[in-house]
């Protein structure tokens, strides 16, 4: 139980330790730096989605034979359709940040981005925790290394996550301290929905496959919709690019090594 409370806390503190940033750093981040945190979450949350989840959920379900797929194939898009619905109840920052005007527009400006990167850490978080969850209930396809792995990279693209809130929020006006509480509780989610995970899984052991697919619907899914139009927009995206494939060899990197 301590691995699996260690494991749903390294995101969160990535989360926190990026938030942390606004204490040291003067200046609000270039946008061709936070270009390249965007980008280098994406490749990480891509990665994540492919070795840390959907492969595992296809070795789970290696019993059904030909249809092996088709476990993940359910959970995939029900994942897809679940973050789809939260678009509907939040707005997402990249369609709505330039439509903010008036005496109002920090504020509206700062609630949409909190909202935005909590939405962003929902599924993260469900991620770390049903691949907990399989490790516990004693999954062959899922080994200790790799829910590490997958908490640690997690950890390492919230890093530039928490920062890119707290840096802009500073900027706008806001203090240093609550500039660096708005950071970290937007990464507070990611514990409570992992531990939520565990729980849940752990009542429904046949429904692993599903569950790890549904988590990797949904990052991908923020991936395409939120973070890709981030790293692409204005002049020069290609560096949001580079650091996309660097995110993704890193987290490939560390589930290999570490799983």
């Amino acid at each position: 139980m301590k691995t699996v409370i260690t494991g749903l806390l390294i995101p969160f503190i990535g989360t926190a330790g990026g938030a942390a940033c606004v204490f040291f750093l003067r200046k609000e981040l270039k946008q061709s730096i936070e270009r390249a945190l965007t980008g280098f979450a994406a490749g990480v949350m891509v990665a994540a989605s492919i070795w840390s989840l959907i492969v595992p959920a296809i070795e789970q379900s290696e019993d059904k034979g030909r249809w092996a797929f088709l476990p993940a194939f359910i959970g995939f898009w029900l994942g897809i359709l679940f973050l789809l619905l939260l678009d509907h109840v939040i707005p997402h920052l990249h369609r709505e940040i330039n439509q903010v005007e008036g005496p109002k527009s920090h504020l509206s400006r700062t609630v949409m981005l909190v909202l935005a990167v909590t939405l962003h850490n929902i599924p993260e978080g469900m991620a770390v925790g049903v691949v907990y969850a399989g490790l516990m209930n004693g999954s062959g396809t899922i080994t200790a290394g790799g829910a590490l792995a997958l908490a640690i990279g997690i950890a390492i693209q919230n890093f530039p996550e928490g920062a890119i809130i707290s840096m802009p929020l500073y900027a706008e006006g806001k203090s240093k301290p609550k500039s660096f509480w708005l950071g970290v509780l937007s990464g507070a989610v990611e514990p409570v929905f992992g531990g939520l995970t565990v729980l849940i899984a752990g009542l429904v052991v046949p429904a692993m496959p599903y569950l790890l697919s549904f988590a990797a619907g949904a990052m991908l899914y923020v991936v395409v919709e939120e973070l890709i139009p981030e790293m692409s927009a204005g002049e020069h995206s290609n560096i949001g690019v580079v650091f996309f494939a660097v995110g993704f060899s890193l987290m490939m990197a560390l589930d290999v090594a570490l799983g």
